[in-house]
């Protein structure tokens, strides 16, 4: 239902006497099926709503308003709508691997166009309809996530477990043709759709190029909990170099013939492969950063940024804890002894914590739990005035406090006797919180 939970202050809602718990019943005499039909339908500069009060009395508005202006409502509902389950069965899929136990929420699979756009999610694009394809280049719906893997139909198929997963091509042809925007993602998975097949996939995605606009290439996560699941295998050495070869000899070509890259690997390829990461230039502003494609370089390169010109610091005597994945724990111990270089009265341990929640082989930070910081930090002692713990805010739910295991930065904070922060992987933040204890940030 389109109940409304907030009205902004100033807006044109609350001029207009909208309230927090009224019901918007249509626009231009419109339906408003989901939060796509209410961003499209209000992009006018007059407009007329129903509004149903919590007494059951309907409003009939005319509003007169600039053309991209907002009413300044937020829905109960974020999308209005229900979220499109996702209806295949992928071999790779991260939440088929959780364990029991966890929050609802987190077993729940979308595969929505909607939190595409709204959000950044990935889709696969297998449950539209044409109608859906149409609605997505009629209102605009861009840019769109999509998770290709491969462009093989019947590989697409046995990966995806749909009968319906073969013709991603046909449907970027559609949403490209439509001018809608697309950014790709391909979870590889050894012995599935890497080797030959990411060459196929690559070569076969080139043709779709500026409106594709970015392939990232992340590797398969895997946990320990996988009974009844097919077997799988993850990247190792070997494999690594063997992919990284591959796809920097594919980004020559593409950025003499598009230049771009056009396809960019995850962090975690060249730590398995234990190479350096490509420098600044090679990712291209860091197109699919949010993908983990070039996060480390990024903050390294934020970071010495800003020490090239110190920043006058609160000067008292700090030490701070940074608690990270296993992955980046070795690139922020260069980091912080390169800080410590530059100021001396920051004392920086970087507490890599081993997962053991969903198994060793996840390494990330964004999939660490309350309890497995808690049970490898017994020995911690951050006693004292200025110190601090620092927590990358990718280990907490979105916009809250909330680790994967419901513990709190709270209860962290009781834990460990001293102040907790979660901090943006972005080098200037994270001088902030180092210089001013996150009072500054």
């Amino acid at each position: 239902m389109n109940r409304i939970k907030t009205v902004d202050k100033g807006s044109i809602a609350e001029e207009l006497d909208i309230e927090v718990g009224d019901i918007l019943l249509t626009i231009n005499n419109q339906p408003v099926v989901d939060i796509i039909d209410y961003m499209f339908l209000t992009n006018d500069e007059t407009i007329e709503i129903e509004i149903q009060k919590p007494d059951g009395e309907i409003w009939e508005i005319e509003i007169d308003k600039e053309l991209d202006e907002s009413l300044g409502i937020e829905f109960e509902n974020p999308i209005i709508d229900q979220a499109k389950r996702c209806t295949n069965n992928c071999v790779f899929c991260f939440i088929d691997q959780l364990p029991k136990g966890m929050r609802d929420s987190l077993y729940f699979k979308d595969d929505d166009s909607r939190l595409s756009f709204l959000q950044g999610n990935f889709v696969t694009l297998t449950n539209l309809k044409e109608a859906d394809i149409d609605r997505i280049v009629r209102y605009r719906i861009s840019p769109i996530n999509v998770s290709v893997h491969t462009t093989d139909p019947e590989l697409r198929v046995k990966m995806l477990g749909n009968r319906f997963a073969g013709n991603i091509l046909d449907r970027l042809k559609q949403l490209i043709a439509g001018g809608i925007i697309v950014n790709v993602q391909i979870v590889l998975c050894p012995g599935y759709n890497d080797g030959d097949a990411l060459k196929r996939t690559l070569n076969d995605l080139v043709p779709f190029h500026p409106n594709l606009n970015s392939i990232a290439i992340v590797p398969i996560g895997l946990t320990k909990h996988r009974e009844g699941l097919i077997e799988m295998q993850g990247f190792d050495e070997v494999t690594a170099n063997e992919t990284i070869d591959m796809v920097h000899d594919f980004q020559k070509t593409a950025f003499i013939n598009l230049k771009t890259r056009f396809a960019f690997l995850a962090d975690e390829f060249y730590i398995v492969a234990k190479q350096p990461f490509p420098l600044d230039e090679a990712y291209e502003s860091y197109i699919q950063w949010e993908d983990g494609i070039g996060m480390i370089r990024k903050l390294i390169t934020q970071v010495e940024q800003c020490l090239i010109k110190p920043e006058k610091s609160d000067n008292v005597q700090r030490r701070v804890a940074m608690i990270t994945g296993t992955a980046a724990a070795p690139y922020l111990e260069s980091l912080a002894k390169r800080i410590h270089s530059v100021y001396p009265s920051i004392d920086i341990e970087i507490i890599p914590i081993v997962n053991r929640f969903f198994g060793e082989k996840i390494t990330v930070s964004g999939l660490i739990t309350g309890q497995d910081i808690v049970e490898q930090t017994q020995n911690l002692n951050m006693t004292g005035e200025n110190n601090l713990i620092l927590l990358p805010s990718a280990m907490f739910r979105s916009n809250e406090d909330v680790l994967l295991d419901d513990m709190t930065r709270s209860d962290l904070e009781a834990h460990f006797g001293v102040a907790v922060k979660k901090v943006e992987i972005d080098g200037k933040q994270l001088m902030l919180h180092l210089l001013y204890g996150g009072t500054n940030v």
